[in-house]
């Protein structure tokens, strides 16, 4: 009976894991394309030409995190 319950946990836990790294990925690499694709998309609040250089580093950090936890949660190794 207790080996029921805690694999039904497992599970339920391993579940709510992948939709949370998916999730979060989505929002990463959303971020990323934002902040490197900001010229093309004509966000002007973005534009400035002296927040280049940190736009496209938190660009490619949000891009590697995002990726890296959309890895994690296709991977499912919890």
């Amino acid at each position: 009976m207790e080996s029921g319950f805690k694999d039904k946990q497992t599970k339920s836990y391993n579940l709510m894991r992948i939709a949370y790294d998916i999730t979060m990925s989505i929002l990463f690499l959303g971020m990323a394309v934002i902040m490197l694709f900001a010229d093309k998309l004509h966000i002007e609040q973005l534009t400035d030409k002296d927040n280049d250089l940190f736009r496209y580093f938190f660009g490619g950090i949000c891009l590697l995190y995002g990726g890296f936890r959309l890895y994690r949660g296709v991977k499912r190794n919890y």
